[in-house]
């Protein structure tokens, strides 16, 4: 029985393995998105006017490079239109949290390699889920490139990231991180199908992660600091909802009544404590958005409603995996 009994716990042993790191890939991915809402909410995405993946990593580390670099981004729109006039201490400011955000994509760009070839050398990846990890380490490939292609929208001719790559760069980043999630579970729990409900509600939700992408890029939370009225009415004045910064706040606000009366329902219907929990997170994130734009969006409010954002999926995820052993 011992002969027997060794290979079944290694056999079961690789592929928990492998849903740990990926679980520890999605928590990485979600601090990412946390300090990129920092980010963006501080304006502080091009203050690095070069994408260097290599030597980027260093950052100034004396007066001679910080002058270099505030150089470099004293030839930017943002600074030109914007921030002419800012100091040296004012753009190491606004530089540290996009530093920041670098970096931690490159530790992400590691954490998912290093182990992930490691897996396919010992020949631990199980049957059928090679082409899921391969498919994860691709979008994880192109997510630094979009990155920088966002970036770039900002450097030409207009002081601001284009707001719909912002929302593209978003999105990619939590689906990267919702895959990591779900074959976590799959491994865990066994491969599972979506529940029926959560195809539409994910559908609805991702929605509203654009919209608030769109709101983040157009800097649309200033549009109107009131609730439940905006702008002295519960339909304010509409133009481009995708361009127009009250049209983006109200459909992102409309949207947000939707999405918490469908979470809602469907923590009650399904029960139990992953139904709480996407309940309690939606609860949550309703008041967090409503305090954000009376509140004229604080920074570490305004963060937490990004957080709650990619809580709110992770949540969704677990409450829909329902696994077969």
């Amino acid at each position: 029985m011992a002969s027997i009994a060794l290979p079944l716990a290694e056999t079961r042993a690789r592929p928990l393995a492998i849903a740990n790191w990926l679980l520890g890939v999605a928590a990485l991915v979600f601090l990412i998105v946390v300090v990129g809402g920092i980010t963006r909410l501080t304006e502080s995405g091009l203050s690095m006017v070069r994408w260097e993946p290599i030597s980027g990593i260093v950052p100034p580390l004396n007066a001679a490079d910080w002058a270099a670099e505030f150089a470099a981004y004293q030839a930017s729109p943002q600074y030109t239109k914007i921030n002419a006039g800012m100091t040296l201490e004012a753009f190491k400011e606004i530089y540290f949290w996009e530093y920041v955000h670098r970096v931690l994509a490159r530790i992400f760009g590691v954490a998912l390699l290093l182990p992930l070839l490691w897996f396919a050398v010992k020949r631990a990846i199980p049957a059928g889920y090679g082409w899921r990890l391969g498919g994860i380490l691709a979008l994880g490939v192109l997510q630094p490139v979009v990155g920088w292609w966002m970036v770039a929208s900002g450097l030409v001719d207009r002081p601001s990231v284009a707001h719909e790559r912002l929302a593209i760069h978003l999105c990619l980043a939590l689906t990267i991180m919702g895959a990591c999630i779900w074959t976590a579970l799959d491994l865990r729990e066994g491969r599972a199908r979506l529940a029926g409900w959560a195809a539409p509600f994910l559908a609805l939700l991702g929605v509203q992660i654009v919209w608030g992408a769109f709101t983040a890029g157009l800097r649309a939370g200033h549009a109107a600091d009131t609730w439940p009225l905006m702008l002295g009415a519960l339909v304010p004045p509409l133009g481009s909802i995708i361009d127009d910064p009250v049209s983006v706040q109200w459909v992102h606000r409309s949207l947000a009544w939707f999405v918490a009366a469908a979470a809602l329902w469907i923590a009650v219907r399904e029960g139990g404590r992953r139904g709480a929990l996407l309940g309690g997170l939606v609860v949550l994130q309703f008041a967090l958005g409503v305090l954000t734009v009376v509140g004229g969006v604080p920074i570490a409010i305004a963060a937490a409603h990004q957080a709650g954002a990619a809580a709110l999926l992770a949540a969704t995820l677990w409450l829909a995996h329902r696994g077969r052993a």
